[in-house]
């Protein structure tokens, strides 16, 4: 197969993976993208999807095998948390992601909480616990507000911030007796609650060389003003312009460069990109609220959309230990807004196959629709459960990118559609 030939295996089903995709395609129109197991809106020119058990090691090694792709990038904590990465590169493949433990930063809240104290990364103060009676006894001593983590992985769903001690002994009693969360709750990290306002920022690394992008804002709650139960993410908006670039520097000195420094140290070398969920106070000061190994979902579909550059390389240079820094910029002045269309019922019993209207109608509006919860039956495209499209657009200010997304998540209907209203209105 040619070079300008070459197939590139991306492992997911979410909008993150087709805005990957979207922007490989966009740079190189000559390249061949298959995503897997992908969703009912991933296809195109240059661009189709498999079926494949990402929790199946060996399916997904033949799957690659079977395709011949020169790069495997990996776009969902799961697998990458499972070990995917490892088991690819002993097949191998160049693998874009962590290995199972670099990935500890996000399987293991407890593990990341204790790795930042260990390489004095600012965080706030914390406690872990494994019974309901310690964390009876941590949340009456600490009082509220206080924030209640299950330490595995949860789909973004597993962290309560409590404003009063009856909704904390409510949250640690769900995860550590109710088991809502299986394993995932076998710990619990309480931590003291840090005010100011949240940035996502994402640093491309190939274990020595690494790049900061532009920070994102994320709106995890389901409704407007930030109520309503924690979701994966229902909009962001970016760059922040009011993260000062000081701030920005800090966060790399203090956050970035000591967590990619000590995970070298202690034998796990951290490749592919790093994600900070970071708190800046009201004096420009941050500390590091979690850790993510993966590209966030939406900040991802609103960074591609904005990045200008060989995506692909950049990638691949985390892959193989070659990471060129000056491959990606974003353009001064561009902005993006995301804007996430949900299920009825999302995010506790999200319903599926209702028909999806005016996708079309949508990108003549100068969107750019990303496909998550959907599937194809014999009425068309129908929803599939979840966070089901991502709404997309760019714009020469925050609002102009606002106003646009919005315009188009407007035209775009099915039943009990839900979305945020102020996304980025702050």
């Amino acid at each position: 197969m040619s070079e300008s030939t070459r197939q590139i295996l991306i492992l997911g089903s979410g909008a993150r993976e087709h805005s990957i995709a979207d922007a490989i395609l966009r740079f190189d129109s000559a390249r061949r993208v298959v995503v897997a197991p992908g969703n009912g809106g991933i296809s195109g020119a240059g661009l189709s999807s498999q079926p494949v058990d990402l929790a199946n090691h060996a399916q997904v090694i033949e799957l690659a095998r079977s395709l011949a792709v020169e790069l495997v990038i990996v776009g969902p904590e799961a697998p990458l948390c499972d070990g995917i990465v490892d088991s690819l590169e002993e097949a191998g493949f160049a693998v874009f992601g962590p290995s199972k433990a670099a990935a500890r930063l996000e399987a293991s809240k407890a593990f990341l909480k204790s790795f930042a104290a260990r390489h004095r990364i600012p965080t706030a103060a914390f406690e872990i616990v494994t019974s309901f009676a310690e964390a009876e006894a941590a949340i009456l001593r600490r009082g509220a507000p206080i924030v209640v983590k299950a330490s595995g992985l949860c789909s973004g769903k597993g962290v309560v911030v409590a404003t009063t001690v009856e909704e904390a002994l409510a949250a640690a009693k769900s995860m550590l007796v109710d088991r809502i969360f299986g394993a995932a709750a076998d710990e619990v990290v309480l931590e003291d609650c840090l005010p100011g306002t949240e940035a996502s920022v994402f640093a491309l690394s190939d274990g020595e060389r690494f790049l900061v992008l532009p920070p994102f804002r994320d709106h995890k709650r389901l409704l407007d003003d930030d109520r309503g139960p924690n979701t994966g993410g229902m909009g962001v908006v970016g760059p922040v312009e009011e993260l000062s670039a000081e701030t920005l520097s800090r966060i790399t000195s203090e956050i970035i460069e000591p967590t990619l420094a000590g995970m070298r140290k202690e034998g796990a070398p951290f490749r592919g990109v790093l994600f900070a969920g970071v708190m800046i106070d009201a004096n420009g000061v941050p500390s590091l609220l979690e850790h993510n190994v993966r590209f966030g979902d939406p900040e991802c579909e609103a960074l591609m959309s904005l990045l200008e550059g060989d995506v692909l390389a950049a990638l691949e240079g985390c892959a193989t230990r070659s990471l060129n820094p000056d491959l990606l910029s974003i353009p001064q002045g561009r902005h993006a807004a995301v804007v996430i269309l949900a299920a009825e019922g999302y995010p506790m019993n999200p319903r599926s196959g209702d028909l999806i209207q005016g996708l079309e109608q949508a990108e003549r509006l100068g969107a750019k629709v990303f496909h998550a919860g959907t599937a194809r039956n014999g009425e068309g495209l129908v929803t599939k459960g979840g966070r089901v499209l991502a709404v997309t657009a760019c714009g020469s200010s925050r609002e102009a990118a606002r106003a646009v997304a919005y315009a188009a998540a407007d035209v775009i209907q099915f039943r009990g559609k839900q979305l945020r209203r102020d996304i980025g209105a702050q």
